[in-house]
């Protein structure tokens, strides 16, 4: 094949994703060649990219025909199913390609797998990225938010390419080089924690709102609408209020009302938790709305709970939550409480990137990342630009609660946070996002906290040691050994005086008498205390 035939770029999996992509970079002025196993895939993709504009993408049906249709040095977009389809894919297609070409996957691959396949391609002489992809079907057609990293040839080798096929916002195009290793991976994978988090957040607002005040879910699609045009304005909140506004062709009433309350999940989300607990990161937001997403799983369980405890005797409070509200402070309080409530989220977020960062030496540059998440991507948000400011003000910045900005903006709302969280914890409603938010801003704003307690039950069980507050230096203490050993004291002090007591009863020796009958009557310490040593006493205080 001449040199002036061959395309600019390859790209292999074209499901919805993979196509969608092609398109885009298609469209772009970029010639691009694709493949797929199911080679039905292909014509699809060739009728859409005449159907769209006569686009320049040529489609192949074996691995070697595709590869050779790319000019070298090759870059190759891998679009598959994560694990095993991907090792398969890379077998195929490198079989063909020569030292300097390069493999770019844009799955949702886990970090490790993307590390093990750089050093695996490296004995051939082959390049490789991992691009994390985020803005769904839509972003893919017409700009996601990409997030590369590995090799920087190879970026630099499509940097051209992806900074016109990304997102386009006013300070730039929704890419950068993440770093090395699989450090685009990891990031894409925390953005989709960060995401878990976001939708919890707003789905608590929602049950607020919809249970709470009783509101309509006209009455929600307008509050979402006008949300969108201040601080909350992004692509969640947005499609939120679209999704209010759509009826049931089915039947009567709104389509969101119709949807079996089960969320599915694909990983990333499970991932982020795992890795927070591992670098010893707290993530609490993300991790209750990890924890919810199992819990609404359990569909038939939780319907035959409500059924025992309602005949235990529990009352539904939901049922009348709405009543003697106040719904325009209420709607205010809620806005408030979800934007305080997605500050820590974020925080906790950018936490782990760090940790992971310094882990791995990859020196990421999180006002870069919160650019990049702009435009493009699920999380994206007038709310990023505050984010990308806080780091450039402050790149080593140890949480996003203690910017300036940020922190003043937490403490205005936090007033309305706890309203709500207090009034629907005693509705019954839970909101667990918005309670692990609040409980992280209270744990991280104090500067004592009862841990000292735990660490010292971790000494007496186990001998693990503590740190003292007033000198250098660990610490052991025998807790069991000297508190008994105190309270045996106690003890032996209060016989002693006793012992006075009755020395002095002795000059009343009629009275002495007659409070002496009733000592063996005193076998509690309490029945001791009101029927012979307090009347003692004050008759001691009245003789005296």
């Amino acid at each position: 094949m001449e040199a002036s035939a061959l395309s600019r770029i390859g790209l292999a999996g074209l499901a919805v994703m993979g196509q969608n992509l092609a398109l885009n970079v298609a469209e772009k002025g970029f010639p691009i060649s694709v493949y797929n196993r199911t080679t039905s895939k292909v014509d699809e993709t060739l009728d859409r990219a005449h159907r769209e504009g006569e686009l320049p993408l040529t489609g192949h049906y074996t691995p070697r025909d595709f590869v050779l249709s790319i000019q070298p040095p090759r870059s190759i977009i891998i679009l598959v199913k994560a694990g095993s389809p991907v090792d398969q894919t890379i077998a195929a297609l490198s079989e063909h390609m020569s030292p300097g070409d390069c493999i770019i996957d844009g799955g949702n691959e886990w970090y490790q797998n993307t590390e093990r396949r750089i050093e695996e391609v490296s004995h051939k002489g082959l390049l490789y990225l991992g691009m994390g992809v985020s803005g769904g079907e839509e972003g893919a057609r017409h700009g996601p938010s990409l997030m590369p990293g590995g090799s920087y040839e190879a970026y630099n080798n499509i940097k051209d390419i992806l900074q016109k096929v990304a997102a386009q916002v006013e300070d730039g195009p929704c890419v950068t080089y993440i770093g090395e290793g699989g450090s685009g991976n990891f990031v894409k994978m925390v953005h989709n924690g960060i995401e878990y988090g976001d939708m919890q957040l707003i789905s608590e607002a929602y049950d607020v709102l919809k249970h709470v005040g009783g509101l309509t879910n006209a009455e929600l699609a307008e509050i979402f609408d006008e949300w969108n045009r201040g601080e909350l304005e992004s692509f969640l909140i947005e499609i939120t209020a679209d999704i209010f506004k759509v009826k049931d062709e089915h039947g009567d009433g709104e389509l969101v009302d119709k949807i079996l309350d089960k969320t599915g999940m694909k990983g990333t989300g499970k991932w982020t938790v795992q890795q927070a607990a591992e670098l010893s990161v707290a993530a609490p937001t993300i991790a209750a709305s990890l924890d919810c997403r199992y819990l609404s799983g359990l569909k038939e369980e939780r319907e035959k709970a409500s059924q025992v405890l309602k005949e235990a005797g529990l009352q539904d409070e939901i049922q009348n939550a709405g009543v003697l509200v106040d719904k325009k402070r209420l709607i205010d309080d809620v806005r408030q409480a979800l934007y305080a409530s997605k500050i820590c989220s974020y925080a906790q977020g950018m936490n782990l990137l760090r940790s992971k960062s310094n882990e791995k030496g990859w020196n990421l540059n999180f006002g870069e990342l919160a650019r990049i998440w702009k435009g493009g991507c699920i999380i994206r948000a007038v709310f990023l630009d505050r984010i990308k400011k806080a780091y450039q003000r402050n790149p080593n910045l140890a949480s996003l609660v203690v910017d300036s900005e940020f922190a003043r903006e937490m403490v205005q709302r936090q007033a309305a946070w706890r309203r709500v969280v207090g009034l629907a914890i005693s509705a019954g409603i839970s909101t667990p996002g918005m309670c692990a938010s609040l409980s992280y801003f209270d744990t991280y704003r104090r500067a004592r906290l009862p841990a000292n307690l735990v660490q010292a039950q971790r000494d007496l069980f186990g001998a693990h040691t503590y740190e003292r507050i007033d000198r250098p230096g660990s610490y052991h203490t025998e807790w069991t050994k000297l508190g008994r050993k105190n309270s045996a004291g106690v003890g032996a002090t209060f016989q002693h005086y006793i012992l006075w007591v009755a020395s002095k009863m002795q000059t009343y020796t009629e009275t002495f008498e007659k409070w002496f009958v009733y000592l063996p009557l005193c076998a509690s310490g309490e029945k001791f205390f009101m029927m012979w040593f307090l009347p003692c006493c004050n008759m001691i205080a009245d003789a005296e």
